[in-house]
């Protein structure tokens, strides 16, 4: 999950590195550090915590590194040894003349490193990366040639990596390989850039070429890029354009990523709207969606898998599925499905979710289903993702860069993506009479202007956030559909303010965590109009029973919610299977305002990474 930048041109160096990084921190951001070529040496600075660390050090060395214009740089989360300077990247072989710097994880480091310290190699951190270093050096010190030394140490290597190789006797050149981790190179006029994502560079130029797993590109300086398969053999790689805009790599006036991203909401459904329902009377359209009537007619079950915020929207993605289509649809974690020995075939259909696109879980999890004959439909953010390759079908969210580590903008697209699927299947299937699928595709149509209100009338919210700031604890409780959402609310408190919130079917508040409740206790209920209501309003009542302090977000009009609850947020009406759309937005920004309250560092928590690109 580490972000990995390189640049090889005419221009100084320093400020593309530490621009891209800084791109690239939604990777991590535990510790930072630059190799940079120069006259005579590679010189390599670091430095632990944010980036702005960083910047420091190579303030203070500005003479030195001002006029180099080839280098490597690297931002970690850490896997293998803490964070520390020893362990930030770039890492060196012994004789000072190799730098290199990884994303991934090594799996079999342990038996490199005991192999090469055995020959006399001393290792100085306790990363895996290390012995990658070592390794590709030891090969070079026998085969003189960089290019073929790291052909050698690949097939050396288990794991997930993508790495960055420079050498101090290569002085116009850098190595760039990959497997099961994203590395692109960026093709400028003159120059290139290599990085693990597109922001890193799309401010420079938007030609890119991705490279494929076990490929080796050599990038020099005279502006030629060789790139050779596993075997060695020269291949063309594709160009492709890319359709980033650098705009939305700005926060546009707003304090932080994530509140401009909370905002965009109306507008990224409006975004995916657009060429896939015009009207309620019109069919939807699903390009990339390779479902017909007879796939679908074959079809016993469907599998979701994904990770983290995905998982939530996956989980509402079953209610809505079931509910058109009839047809039976399992949720699981990637973590967990990748271990098992699933029950899945060709009359399985397979949905991953995933906000990158390269979930490492989620990515293993598609293979090994794709390998059994599974059609494969991928929903993702990003089309040219590794996962989005692997697709039969995909269907692209489009909501833009995320910037902030805590995901909003991706899960609104993931979930009303789930409706257009649901709907979609279910106008193959003829599962849902057209008067409903009209009254559906009207309420999609009217989501966005919904949302809008939330965001123009946040006083409510803004009030409770700060009334509840300095709790330790929190409690959010929903049933049916909107279960899940109290899972993505607690998960958002969690993630950015670092309050221990949890989210739990109502019902089972009895079954347990009801000993929990006190008068220091928050308990949030999710009190949307619909066929679970009155029952959720009598275990909210049970809640205040034992002195819970108690929180409504709901749609309803109802005088007793007056008397029930110490706060009440009211969203606008929306039908109760529509209602994760709306429900999830004030949540969202209770979380943002919590965490602005205490003071974190709402785009950046501690310990989190929005690219899960490691098992």
């Amino acid at each position: 999950m580490c972000g990995i930048v390189g640049y090889i041109g005419d221009k100084p160096v320093v400020d593309i590195l530490l621009e891209g990084l800084e791109q690239l921190e939604y990777r991590g951001y535990d510790s930072a550090g630059v190799a940079l070529k120069t006259a005579s040496s590679i010189n390599v600075y670091k430095a632990q915590g944010k980036l702005g660390n960083l910047r420091d050090v190579l303030t203070a060395h500005l003479s030195e590194v001002s006029h180099s214009s080839v280098g490597i740089g690297h931002i970690r989360w850490a896997t293998h040894g803490a964070p520390s300077v020893v362990n930030a990247h770039p890492h060196t072989s012994n004789c000072g003349d190799l730098v290199i710097v990884h994303n991934g994880i090594i799996e079999n480091y342990k038996e490199l490193r005991q192999e090469l310290e055995d020959k006399g190699y001393v290792f100085k951190s306790q990363t895996d990366t290390e012995s990658v270093a070592h390794l590709i050096a030891d090969i070079y010190a026998q085969v003189k040639d960089l290019p073929k030394a790291v052909h050698m140490a690949a097939k050396k290597i288990q794991g997930a990596y993508a790495l960055c190789i420079m050498h101090n006797e290569f002085p116009d050149m850098i190595v760039a390989t990959k497997r099961n981790a994203p590395l692109i190179i960026g093709v400028g006029s003159g120059e290139y850039f290599i990085a693990s994502d597109v922001p890193a560079f799309i401010k420079h130029t938007k030609k890119a070429i991705y490279l494929k797993d076990n490929q080796v590109a050599v990038v020099q300086k005279s502006s030629s890029l060789l790139v050779e398969d596993e075997n060695g053999k020269q291949v063309t790689p594709k160009i492709e354009e890319l359709p980033w805009e650098p705009v939305s790599l700005s926060k546009m006036g707003y304090k932080h990523f994530m509140l401009k991203e909370i905002h965009e909401q109306p507008d990224i459904i409006r975004n995916i709207l657009t060429g896939k329902i015009k009207s309620s009377s019109s069919e939807i359209v699903l390009d990339e969606v390779n479902l017909n009537v007879d796939s679908l007619k074959k079809l016993n079950r469907i599998q979701v898998i994904a990770c983290g915020t995905s998982l939530h929207a996956a989980m509402i993605g079953k209610y809505i599925i079931e509910d058109l289509c009839r047809i039976p649809v399992d949720v699981e974690a990637s973590s967990e499905y990748i271990y098992r020995n699933t029950v899945t075939d060709e009359q399985t259909l397979v949905i991953g979710v995933s906000q990158s696109g390269e979930t490492a879980d989620t990515l293993t999890a598609i293979k090994q289903s794709k390998v059994r004959g599974s059609h494969i439909l991928i929903i993702t953010n990003r089309p040219d993702s590794a996962m989005a390759r692997e697709a039969d079908s995909l269907l692209s969210v489009n909501a833009g860069i995320e910037v902030s580590v805590a995901a909003t903008k991706s899960y609104i697209a993931q979930l009303f993506s789930f409706y257009l699927l649901a709907l979609y299947m279910a106008e193959i299937k003829g599962t849902v009479e057209e008067e409903k699928l009209s009254e559906l595709k009207f309420e999609l149509l009217m989501l966005p202007q919904k949302i809008e209100q939330i965001l123009t009338h946040k006083d409510d919210i803004q009030k409770c956030a700060r009334k509840y700031a300095n709790t330790r604890d929190f409690i959010y409780i929903a049933r049916g559909i909107n279960y899940p959402t109290a899972l993505e609310g607690a998960l958002k408190l969690k993630e950015i303010s670092y309050i221990n919130a949890t989210g739990y079917p109502a019902g089972e508040l009895k079954h347990g965590p009801i000993a929990m409740l006190d008068e220091t206790m928050p308990v949030l209920s999710i009190l949307m109009n619909g066929s679970v209501y009155e029952k959720l309003l009598s275990n909210s009542e049970e809640a205040k029973a034992r002195n819970a302090r108690m929180i409504a977000l709901t749609n309803s009009t109802d005088k007793k919610l007056d008397e029930l609850f110490d706060d009440i947020i009211r969203v606008p009406d929306v039908a109760e299977f529509l209602s994760p759309m709306i429900s999830i937005v004030p949540l969202q920004l209770i979380a943002y305002y919590i965490a602005e309250f205490l003071g974190k560092d709402v785009d950046q928590p501690r310990n989190l990474a929005k690219s899960v690109t490691v098992e």
